[in-house]
């Protein structure tokens, strides 16, 4: 397996008719991979995971895989906050030749701490395939204390790093502290990219690269190199665009600034997500005309 770092998609899901577009899948990996993409994340929340059913979501990643063949990492999204679901959708991956998995922390049930590290001890008890935590409480509600990602680290065997998206450095830099020298901190969100390989992490996983996977990659590289000036201006370049992926809720805006780029066929979301309003298109395409993507 290639070396987990950099810039690392979080793809989007295309969906023609409500059915997974299987063409355009293969056709945006194929995009991100040529524009220097480090790494793949089907099935993650940008992936549109909690409304596609088992066999959706099993396909999905095997389509990845299969369309990938190792150029890069394939990092799965297999989280639930059901065990027992969590640990079927491991085995699938593993199974379909995933690289590695993403585990979210158990949403809507708010486990304890010891919920969390019990819940992470039956997956990798029983499924031996690398694993990496995804920490992201405005979403699931828990947070996963930094004392809980660095016990995971040290006593579970595959836990080998962390999406780490509470958007606060204090948190990521306490999880560097904490862990091992090797575990994989990854940023979480785009704005935080930057800064976060600046105080030791080794990437991001990103929805922003969905649409800029090349100015992503660049900007992760010059921070991995130590080019502050460089990492800083494209930092900055791409500011307004990380901010319009979020304009309205996710992945709505990703996937119509992908449609308008002719990268799919449309920008359709399933419910309970909808679709774009007109003037949150009006704000997405005026910071794309700033930032050259249209």
């Amino acid at each position: 397996m290639s070396k987990i770092q950099g810039a690392i998609v979080a793809i989007v899901t295309p969906f023609i008719d409500g059915k997974v577009d299987e063409q355009g899948l293969k056709d945006l990996i194929e995009f991100q991979i040529d524009h220097g993409t480090r790494g793949i994340v089907p099935c993650g929340t940008t992936g549109e995971s909690a409304t596609l059913d088992f066999d959706e979501h099993k396909r999905v990643i095997e389509l990845t895989v299969n369309t990938v063949k190792g150029r890069v990492p394939v990092i799965a999204g297999t989280g639930a906050n059901n065990t027992l679901e969590a640990i079927e959708l491991t085995e699938s991956a593993k199974a379909s030749g995933a690289d590695a998995t993403l585990s979210v922390v158990p949403y809507y049930n708010k486990p304890s701490q010891e919920g969390l590290f019990q819940h992470y001890k039956a997956i990798t008890e029983a499924v031996d395939i690398p694993v990496i935590l995804y920490n992201v409480p405005s979403r699931t509600v828990t947070n996963m204390l930094p004392a809980t990602v660095a016990r995971c680290a040290k006593e579970l065997k595959n836990i080998i790093g962390i999406k780490e998206a509470t958007g606060s450095l204090n948190q990521i830099s306490e999880v560097i502290r904490l862990c091992p020298d090797d575990f994989i901190i990854l940023s979480g969100d785009d704005f935080t990219a930057m800064p976060t390989v600046l105080i030791g992490g080794q990437g991001v996983i990103s929805v922003t690269s969905n649409v800029e996977p090349r100015g992503m990659a660049e900007m992760m590289e010059a921070a991995l190199a130590g080019d502050l000036e460089k990492a800083n201006f494209l930092h900055y370049r791409l500011f307004p665009l990380m901010g319009a992926m979020f304009c309205y809720p996710s992945p709505a805006p990703a996937k119509k600034a992908l449609e308008l780029m002719g990268r799919i066929r449309s920008p359709e979301v399933r419910l309970p997500m909808t679709s774009m309003d007109n003037d949150s298109i009006d704000v997405l395409k005026k910071i794309m005309h700033e930032v050259g993507l249209i």
